[in-house]
């Protein structure tokens, strides 16, 4: 079933601020991973484990946002961005809020869902979207558990060869 939960604007002139949703946002190559989940499900060791799991793949991966990603629409694309004060930022449990390096913003490709339940091990294709803002994006989601990231590139390079 398509979801569509966050305040965003729907049309991409509507001229309505940014929208600030509660999730954290990471580039690979060009495109944007969006993370979304309840406070404390993981979102920020995912993040972490995506960039180092894409390094070591020989891809670009860098923070754009966490814990907060303001999201707008430009173009017919959905833009994240980090938020202030928390820009360059990332929680690392134990250490608190540590430097990362960081990207201004990123296209949003991918939309990834943190679940407190086992995924379906075949999801329906209607599972598989998210719209956001009139945008329909591939969507993903996985319990937060290691290895989870590799999960999430190879969606990613799926998705993306797909479009």
């Amino acid at each position: 079933m398509t979801q569509n939960t966050d305040p965003l604007p729907t049309h991409p002139d509507d001229g309505r601020s940014p929208a600030r949703v509660h999730a954290t946002t990471v580039a690979i190559g060009e495109a944007g991973v969006l993370i979304r989940g309840p406070s404390g499900a993981g979102k920020s060791v995912l993040a972490l484990a995506l960039i180092d799991q894409a390094r070591w793949a020989g891809l670009f991966a860098r923070l754009v946002a966490d814990d907060r990603t303001s999201l707008t629409v430009h173009g017919g694309r959905l833009l994240a961005r980090p938020v202030a004060p928390l820009e360059g930022l990332i929680e690392r449990r134990g250490l608190g809020l540590t430097p990362e390096p960081h990207l201004a913003g990123v296209v949003v490709r991918l939309v990834v869902d943190l679940s407190a339940t086992e995924p379906a091990r075949m999801p329906q294709p209607e599972d598989l979207v998210e719209r956001l803002a009139g945008i329909d994006l591939p969507r993903l989601t996985v319990m937060g558990r290691a290895g989870d990231e590799r999960t999430v590139l190879a969606g990613l390079r799926l998705f993306m060869d797909d479009g």
